[in-house]
């Protein structure tokens, strides 16, 4: 019990930690790629990502026009991928991270499974990068994939990158995220291993009996719900950096909590929070207990 009520103590205080070490980044870090910061560009993504983007904002888009213009993974699983980011984009953005690791600025942990990464909104990247990826981009093609899952209402995320690399986090355990759907991009740079692996959804039995491999791309990402069990395999060789986007869908969310199914009890945060909101949820089928 003094193990809970101490972490429960360190979540209750997460939010005002942020709070104050992105206030001092802001105040204090000094950018080595400071064009990073502005307003996501076109010029940033991959023409397949805008190719599918547009697509599915058209008139009469479906689903099984969409599945033409990236690539399924598994249909079973529900799992898919397609370039996200250019080469150059992916480049830029492993500099600054370097850049921002190598500095003497507060870090805090990207999850409770990481060890080492960064967390987007304390950098200063949320609103430049990450929420017109998710509004303009992630949401139409969200919409159409998992229409059920509440792909087409996700209003808010939380984004942040991992590092994997030798003496540090080389691998990552089974575990679902606290998400309804997500974005696992891979940054670079050359490594070797580090493959992802995924079961079923956690709420089902045997879930990880016949585990699917899928190895990273630098660029590409992969897309899938929150609910699926996935890990990382150890990395082999090099260093592999990794962005990772938790969508998430307070109309799903509102009525069950994505990580222990229950209806939530909610308390005041800063920004997302935890995605959730206390207003009327909307009507949503909830994919996580079919």
């Amino acid at each position: 019990m003094a193990e809970l009520e101490e972490e429960v103590e360190r979540r209750q205080r997460l939010g005002q930690e942020a709070a104050a070490r992105k206030a001092l980044i802001a105040s204090s870090y000094h950018p080595v790629r400071p064009h990073i910061y502005n307003t996501l560009q076109d010029e940033a993504l991959a023409p397949e990502f805008l190719a599918a983007a547009e697509y599915s904002t058209s008139p009469g888009a479906d689903l099984e026009g969409l599945l033409q213009r990236l690539e399924t993974v598994s249909g079973e699983k529900r799992i898919y991928r397609l370039p996200v980011f250019t080469a150059p984009f992916c480049q830029a953005l492993l500099e600054e991270l370097e850049h921002f690791e190598h500095s003497d600025m507060p870090k805090g942990r990207p999850n409770t499974m990481n060890n080492y990464g960064v967390l987007l909104h304390e950098l200063g990247l949320d609103e430049p990068l990450v929420t017109p990826l998710r509004e303009r981009f992630l949401q139409p093609l969200m919409a159409l994939l998992y229409p059920d899952c509440g792909g087409g209402w996700l209003d808010s995320h939380r984004a942040f990158v991992v590092k994997y690399a030798p003496g540090q986090d080389r691998e990552l355990g089974c575990h679902y995220d606290n998400a309804e759907l997500t974005l696992n991009v891979a940054l670079g740079k050359a490594f070797t291993g580090g493959a992802l692996y995924f079961g079923d959804l956690f709420q089902a039995p045997s879930a990880l009996a016949r585990p699917l491999e899928v190895e990273h791309v630098v660029g590409r990402g992969i897309l899938h719900r929150g609910g699926q069990l996935h890990g990382a395999r150890p990395l082999g060789t090099g260093e592999r950096w990794n962005l990772v986007v938790w969508l998430r869908a307070s109309a799903v969310r509102n009525r069950l909590c994505p990580m222990c199914c229950r209806k939530p009890e909610l308390v005041d945060d800063d920004g997302f929070g935890d995605g959730f909101t206390r207003e009327e949820p909307t009507t949503v089928d909830v994919c996580a207990l079919t």
